[in-house]
């Protein structure tokens, strides 16, 4: 099997990253991700220009990628510069648009890809443990349309985000898989209160309640009472980019690492040639490594009809990175020292970074679990 990219990936990789590598530095990074918004929206329309949205879609759905491959280098790269601005929204609710949206509804991913819609999936729930069937938002008929009424939590950007993909139950009992529906919801639709808080991390999130939520028969997306299999679907989609972003985090802190083994000295040479924190880096490095290979497991899975296989190179991938991330976390603090944890060294957001990863869509222990049963 070839692991290398085509020229069309390798360019628009070098594109992305040479913009961040010059337009993108630590410090306005993190001024940016932990100011007011979690994000800096000039970036968020210049990483839309330059292509890095319209990479996650096809090109009959107006992008110009949408494959495993394609995914993965962007949230790779996305990942190298520690990127906060709110691009995993625009991959899960725009692919749930170009699964299952009328035409109507798809037409609305043309702003999603120019970058001037935020889009945000409002799924989890406070009691929902990762579960996707575990649904207690509920969505009742009226007249026309629906009516929506429940709480999600930790929704990305959800008090900024234009454009909401709300999960609730039509039919069923919280934890019936069956009976969960999808609805396109404006953000700013009357019912809908919000207290937005920003992330450890850095980025944007926030606690929404919807209170009697009315909103068309064209909110629905799909058929009603089917959004678990379609929420199982675009889950795949996040999973595949978080674990790529973990990657592109982990190269960078082992980088860094290895770079400041090379220079920083005690009693005269450089620490690096002590053996013990070459075998500490070597170790890091075999492990960086695995986490490759289960992301290019996940991308090569992430259009294979056979769920039971597709799930499980998915579930494979974000526990690895879970496990992975934490210890190239760890070690690069601890062979750092100090200055490790410091604000101003880079090393400390990117720590930070790798251990939510492993907190959003399901941590290692749930995947783990999952991969099992299946």
């Amino acid at each position: 099997m070839d692991f290398q990219l085509d020229e069309d990936r390798r360019m628009l990789a070098d594109a992305l990253g040479r913009y961040l590598s010059e337009q993108y530095p630590a410090e306005y990074r993190n001024q940016a991700a932990y100011g007011e918004r979690g994000y800096s929206s000039e970036t968020y329309a210049k990483l839309a220009e330059i292509g890095a949205i319209g990479a996650l879609f096809k090109e009959a759905d107006g992008g110009f990628g949408g494959e495993g491959v394609d995914i993965s280098v962007v949230f790779e790269t996305l990942g190298h510069h520690l990127v906060a601005e709110p691009l995993l929204g625009a991959l899960l609710v725009g692919r749930a648009l170009t699964e299952a949206g009328s035409d109507a509804q798809k037409a609305r991913l043309e702003d999603i890809v120019a970058g001037s819609t935020l889009a945000a999936l409002a799924h989890d729930e406070p009691d929902n443990h990762y579960e996707l069937n575990r649904v207690a938002t509920t969505a009742k008929k009226s007249g026309n349309g629906w009516v929506l009424n429940g709480a999600k939590a930790v929704v990305p950007f959800g008090d900024q985000a234009q454009l909401l993909l709300v999960s609730a139950r039509t039919s069923g009992a919280v934890g019936d898989e069956a009976g969960i529906s999808l609805f396109l919801v404006p953000g700013d639709a009357a019912g809908i209160t919000s207290r937005g808080y920003g992330r450890i991390d850095g980025g944007h999130a926030a606690e929404l309640v919807l209170t009697d939520v009315q909103v068309g028969a064209d909110a629905l997306l799909g058929a009603e009472g089917a959004g678990h299999a379609l929420l199982e679907r675009i889950v795949d989609y996040g999973l595949l980019a978080l674990s790529a972003e973990s990657l592109g985090a982990m190269e960078k802190a082992k980088g860094d690492t290895l770079e400041y083994l090379r220079t920083r000295k005690q009693f005269g040479v450089p620490i690096g040639s002590f053996q013990a924190l070459q075998h500490r880096m070597a170790d890091m490095l075999l492990e960086v490594e695995q986490a490759r290979s289960a992301v290019i497991n996940a991308a090569a899975a992430i259009d294979e009809e056979d769920r039971v296989a597709r799930e499980k190179a998915l579930s494979a991938a974000k526990y690895s990175i879970g496990k992975i991330g934490t210890l190239i976390a760890e070690e690069a603090i601890q062979m750092h020292g100090g200055i490790g944890v410091t604000w101003e060294l880079p090393l400390a957001h990117y720590a930070k970074r790798l251990v939510m990863i492993d907190h959003q869509l399901g941590d290692m222990d749930h995947h783990l679990a999952r991969w099992m049963a299946l």
